[in-house]
């Protein structure tokens, strides 16, 4: 059986490219390809910093330029909306899809489950929103992906777990470094392995976090809302609080940590640095590893869903379109470069999505079999 991409296809007409409207990487140089991870060089590198400066006011929504570049064009959010049409629109040609198949639901958190805020340790969920989480896990395996360490320890504060709250998901914090599924099986699951499955493909570089961790925490302690936070596989420099007058002392600081540690590399996200191991590891590996751990690797009869809203997110969507099968859902109010084929604006479109699927499922069963 052939598999068939769940993408909707563009008129001619309204296939006009559109401008990079998130333009977060700063100017790579020659040479350096598109999809290459962006990764501090020496502290000496006169006009990089300026370079990362710039891609920190594009990540701001709030900064001036950046609501300049979003101001709303009709004409462009509409070639945008028919390349990648809302998922509670087309609620019926996404199901569709599944028939015959079972669904495996991947879920980031910031920005999905939770509205992004200034204070990410205030990034709680509504209640109404873990409820629709927990019925949907109980109808398809579940997973949570997300950036935040996956578990509560005696160093960090803001792991992913302890906001979700939800025992019977499984969870891949640290941008996918450390996966852990629930301690009993569920019967969506074909392999043995899923119950409990734990992977952390970055281990030996723990004591190197933890290095980088308290060198930021010092060398940006004079720095007004600037925040530090050890994720276990991988430490997140927020500057959403931080003036920006001061954006370009605290991308000089991060860099000058960094010089000393070749094998960790610097992504950039919404309004935060994300500093991580060189390893070939991301949500995408973290996506296709839980899809292998629950019996679906290589599987016809399977139908992965994705919904983030985040750059790092863009490596789920990614592996979705070579596999030719699953649904990427991006959760954004304004046109980006996206890999999903699907989008919705904010986490209460999100919720209203998982509840029309929980309730689809519902129907779907209860329908008599001819």
């Amino acid at each position: 059986m052939t598999k068939q991409a769940v993408v909707v296809p563009v008129p001619p007409e309204a296939a006009v490219p559109a401008p990079q409207l998130f333009p977060y990487p700063p100017p790579r140089a020659a040479g350096v390809r598109r999809k290459q991870c962006l990764q501090m060089s020496g502290a000496g590198a006169p006009g990089r910093v300026g370079g990362w400066v710039e891609s920190m006011r594009a990540s701001s929504p709030t900064h001036a330029r950046a609501a300049a570049a979003l101001a709303d064009d009709d004409g462009r959010r509409a070639a945008w909306m028919v390349q990648h049409p809302s998922a509670l629109g087309k609620f019926e040609q996404v199901v569709a899809a599944s028939k015959g198949k079972q669904i495996v639901v991947f879920l980031d958190y910031d920005g999905t489950l939770s509205p992004i805020v200034d204070d990410p340790d205030a990034a709680y969920m509504s209640d109404t929103m873990r409820r629709a989480v927990r019925s949907v896990a109980k109808h398809f395996p579940t997973a949570i992906v997300s950036g935040r360490c996956r578990d509560k320890d005696e160093l960090n504060l803001g792991q992913v777990f302890e906001f979700v709250k939800l025992a019977e998901l499984y969870y891949a914090g640290s941008h996918g470094m450390d996966i852990k599924g629930p301690a009993k099986a569920y019967r969506h699951t074909k392999a043995a392995k899923a119950k409990g499955v734990l992977f952390q493909p970055a281990s030996q570089f723990l004591p190197m976090i933890e290095q980088v961790h308290e060198s930021l925490v010092e060398k940006t302690k004079d720095i007004p809302g600037a925040k530090v936070e050890n994720n276990k596989f991988c430490v997140s420099v927020h500057f959403r609080r931080v003036d920006e007058k001061s954006w370009s002392a605290l991308a000089d600081m991060v860099k000058s940590v960094l010089k000393d540690y070749p094998k960790l590399k610097l992504t950039q996200g919404r309004m935060v640095f994300e500093v991580r191991p060189t390893i070939k590891w991301d949500k995408g590996k973290a996506l296709e590893f839980l899809l292998e751990s629950l019996g679906f690797a290589d599987c016809a009869d399977v139908l992965p869903f994705y919904i983030g809203d985040d750059r790092t997110d863009e490596d789920a969507f990614k592996v979705l379109r070579k596999r030719g099968n699953g649904v990427g859902i991006l959760v954004s109010k304004h046109p980006k470069d996206t890999s999903a084929s699907y989008s919705l604006q904010e986490p209460a479109e999100v919720m209203e999505f998982l509840l029309r699927l929980v309730e689809w499922e519902r129907l779907s069963k209860a329908r008599p079999k001819w």
